[in-house]
């Protein structure tokens, strides 16, 4: 069965790709399809909330074109974290979109669910038993923690996407996974190179980003006995030795090492060469298994309530002492907070941010600059939902506090109305921990069904 080719669509379903570039990869034969459906890099509102960052339109429309070319390749189609978080619910929802498709494809299919939640007492009770371990640096965890947390998922490795393939499902709808998981399974599973299947796998897992034109999305992987080679679908775009290195050092803290359940990936004495203008091969990962099987916890829990605001300033004067202005103001809001509506800064948090100035870097940006206008968004976050209530009494302020008790009230500019805008829950990660198992299988479940 070897080699193995692994098509990979894009780095997420919603991101979109280039469709002449996934009609290549087919006429190419794979022998899986796989494409990954979430992540944490919009922080924790996903997987705090269950919901998906991408529109299910989008979605919809995309898994719709790889349902057609599944069908005409007549291999898998695997997608792992469904709907951004990963979370039961997502994997649900993402079955659903799959009934409808199938109903108007007139497609009958298979389909495995991989589930990655994780029961509250179970979560406590191997904490209990020191099967759940801290990564660097992680958040404090105790029960009451755990009881705080609204979805706490498990990412998926290798070997419970093994276990769906192994099903016969046309289509694999996998809760949270590591994003090399659903690329690697199939080629490990085939006899392919352990450290190149994970290598290879990395490179491919945002899709066409190690490519010359990223955009392009479409990739194949083509993995042996010695190691892997990857070639960009669109014939606009191209593999080279640098772009393909290059991808070791996106989001890794380590550029040689990867780890991933069960053990670690070590890239330390690759070679890279390009066989031909477009296509790279890649020889000489090693693959190193830990002596137990553990797997990535991810949680989060409601941190508070947030309403924020915006007012822009173009006055000079103001432009110019704009940290010194807010930072009156701010004083000024917290005594007025406490006397009119008797809440203790303790319960709440105000922040002010320069847009146009400095409200990425803050006081690290070394290179301010002479703007025209700033815009100043405020952001109120509370524990309890009272953010909007502060953010109601800030508003004429915001609007008219003067720099100094001397001169004329001013007016700014609030670009609308009502210039606040409630952002309701805001979550926070909880959890940067592993989860040692006896089988990869006891904290994750399958279920099978025919359509």
């Amino acid at each position: 069965m070897i080699p193995i080719k692994v098509l990979v669509p894009s780095g997420v379903l919603g991101l979109g790709f280039d469709l002449e570039a996934l009609k290549h990869g087919i006429k190419n034969n794979p022998d899986i399809i796989s494409i990954d459906g979430g992540s944490t890099d919009s922080g924790p509102f996903s997987l705090g909330s269950g919901t998906s960052k991408y529109s299910r339109s989008a979605i919809k429309a995309e898994w719709k074109s790889l349902m057609i070319a599944r069908e005409k390749a007549n291999v898998p189609l695997v997608i792992g974290s469904c709907g951004t978080c990963g979370t039961n619910g997502m994997v649900d929802w993402m079955e659903n979109i799959t009934i409808e498709l199938a109903e108007e494809l007139d497609q009958h299919l298979k389909i495995a669910k991989l589930y990655c939640d994780q029961e509250k007492n179970y979560i406590k009770e191997s904490y209990k038993l020191n099967k759940i371990l801290s990564l660097n640096p992680a958040p404090k965890l105790n029960n009451t923690v755990i009881d705080e947390m609204t979805n706490i998922v498990a990412l998926a490795g290798a070997e419970q996407i093994q276990e769906c393939i192994n099903t016969g499902a046309d289509i694999i709808l996998a809760g949270r996974t590591t994003d090399t998981a659903i690329i690697s399974a199939l080629p490990l599973m085939k006899g392919a190179n352990p450290g190149s299947s994970w290598h290879g796998a990395k490179i491919a897992e945002c899709g066409a980003l190690c490519s010359t034109n990223p955009t392009s999305g479409v990739v194949m992987v083509e993995f042996d006995k010695a190691g892997f080679t990857v070639e960009p679908m669109s014939k606009n775009a191209f593999c080279t030795s640098e772009t393909v290195a290059a991808h070791m050092l996106y989001e890794n803290a380590d550029p040689y090492i990867l780890h991933e359940p069960g053990g670690y990936m070590d890239v330390t004495y690759s070679n890279y060469y390009n066989i031909d203008k477009k296509k790279v091969r890649v020889e000489g990962a090693t693959w190193n298994s830990s002596k137990n099987y553990c797997v990535k916890l991810e949680g989060a829990r409601v941190s508070g309530y947030q309403t924020s605001l915006l007012v822009l300033l173009r006055d000079n004067n103001y432009v110019k002492n704009i940290k010194k202005w807010t930072d009156k103001l701010s004083k000024f809001l917290k005594k007025e907070i406490n006397k009119r509506m008797d809440i203790a800064s303790s319960e709440y948090s105000l922040e002010f941010r320069h847009i146009g100035l400095n409200s990425i870097l803050g006081e690290l940006e070394k290179n301010l600059g002479n703007p025209v206008e700033v815009g100043v968004l405020c952001l109120i976050t509370s524990k309890y939902k009272i953010s909007t209530e502060i953010a109601k009494l800030i508003n004429p302020f915001l609007l008219h506090f003067p720099l100094s008790s001397y001169e004329e009230l001013p007016t700014f500019a609030f670009p609308f109305s009502p210039v606040h805008s409630d952002r309701g829950c805001v979550y926070e990660f909880t959890m940067n921990h592993i989860l040692e198992l006896d089988d990869p299988m006891d904290a994750f479940q399958i279920k099978i069904s025919e359509i």
